[in-house]
């Protein structure tokens, strides 16, 4: 009997044992389940009970800190629930951030560079975390830390990159030191947009200079922005020597001047660019530009230019042309003409871009079913390294209509066309 009753204490204590196992397991998570519900309250009280419902959820304590620093403002309560988020779960970058922000308004700098360390091992490729951190090293004067990471917000986000490099010329306005150190290739060009913007041309020649060497792709509109800023502050030769760089980094070898024709696209072969070194164009409702397959002198289209009404100085279409100064030159060039109707006419003209002195001018282009040949002489003056061509209307501003076809200009140094006659003979 003794034998049996212990038997059936032993069969009760492990029954008690095996029906207690799922209740404590449903208490737990129901536990959970509340402290979830609660932990969603932006209430302290309900969060604080959510800590105790649930001590090992790292999220509440760090909700709490933040609780602490940014309500109550009170960093040193927020420094202590944040260290607790932390040893509870050290891979969560933002209880690492949050914990680096308390520390920093307690003045414990040493120990929020190791938070801001931790927060970036725990995301290290998270740009938006980069200008986080960037931004709390630089509030505490550690250039050099938030320069590391102002480097990776320029690798990796788009959206960032213009005011990351504002920030850091800010910091540290030496463009050399910026392309080494921080600015990556993909930051760039939107490097020299900034700087272009500062008016430091200086600076953005040493970035274009870094873009060539590295061959990198150079869209279109990003290289005519450039030139135009750069014509437009008369720095003629760094304009000339970008236009010749453009052929391999902008695919523009074709539209590239030669010693036989230094107008670019001279016989309209070209799709017109609109842009930089190629011709340029201004729309008008009183002259329409086409080119024109059918009425060509040599070459596969012509430039027809069809004026009607009053207000016109010229057709609205030029070309920027690269020159050497203290050089006699040769144009030459062919039109035709229908329908002119007018006092004077057009005429093709050539002027200094800056001082605007007239270098070349054609008689008037009269009317004529035929193509005709245009040519003249001139010498730039010490000063000149770039030249404008373009149709003209004299006088200007009087009403005039008619149709005029041109095509096939050239421009060519007069010493070139001797040496090829001398090699001819």
């Amino acid at each position: 009997m003794i034998f049996e009753a212990r038997h059936h204490g032993r069969r009760w204590v492990a029954t008690a044992l095996l029906l207690s196992g799922p209740a404590i397991y449903i208490g737990l998570a129901a536990a959970q389940v509340i402290a979830s519900q609660l932990g969603q309250s932006e209430r302290e009280s309900d969060v604080r009970w959510s800590v105790k419902l649930d001590p090992l959820n790292a999220e509440y304590r760090d909700k709490i800190a933040r609780i602490e620093l940014i309500e109550k403002q009170s960093p040193a309560d927020a420094v202590s629930w944040s260290r607790g988020a932390t040893a509870l779960n050290p891979h969560r970058e933002n209880y690492w951030l949050d914990q680096a922000v308390a520390e920093q308004l307690t003045g414990d700098f040493a120990a929020e560079r190791i938070s801001l360390a931790r927060a970036s091992q725990a995301n290290s490729h998270s740009a938006g975390l980069a200008w986080q951190i960037g931004n709390l090293y630089l509030s505490q004067g550690a250039t050099e830390a938030a320069f590391r990471d102002y480097h990776k917000v320029l690798e990796n986000s788009p959206q960032l990159v213009p005011r990351a490099i504002q920030i850091c010329w800010a910091l540290r306005p030496d463009v050399n030191f910026l392309l080494q150190n921080v600015v990556p290739p993909e930051g760039d060009k939107a490097f020299l947009s900034f700087l272009l913007s500062n008016h430091e041309s200086d600076a953005a020649a040493k970035v274009w200079a870094t873009i060539a060497a590295s061959r990198q792709a150079v869209e279109q509109p990003f290289l005519f922005e450039y030139l135009r800023y750069l014509l437009v502050n008369h720095q003629a030769l760094q304009a000339i020597r970008v236009w010749q760089q453009a052929a391999d980094l902008s695919g523009l070898a074709a539209y590239q001047p030669t010693d036989e024709n230094l107008l670019v696209n001279g016989n309209f072969s070209l799709p017109i660019l609109d842009g930089g070194f190629d011709w340029t164009y201004q729309k008008s409702s009183a002259v329409m530009l086409a080119l024109d397959p059918v009425e060509t002198h040599s070459g596969p289209r012509s430039l027809r230019i069809f004026f009607e009404g009053a207000g016109i100085q010229d057709a609205g279409i030029s070309q920027i042309v690269a020159v050497e100064p203290n050089t006699e030159y040769v144009f030459s060039g062919y039109y035709k003409a229908e329908e002119m109707d007018g006092v004077g006419g057009p005429r093709i003209a050539i002027h200094d871009l800056y001082t605007q002195e007239p270098l070349f001018t054609s008689d008037t282009l009269g009317e004529i079913d035929s193509w005709v040949q245009v040519t003249g002489k001139f010498t730039t003056r010490a000063d000149t390294h770039l030249l404008v061509l373009r149709i003209a209307r004299v006088p200007a501003d009087n009403p005039i209509r008619g149709k005029l076809w041109i095509d096939d200009l050239k421009l060519v140094a007069a010493s070139h066309l001797a040496s090829l006659e001398k090699g001819r003979q």
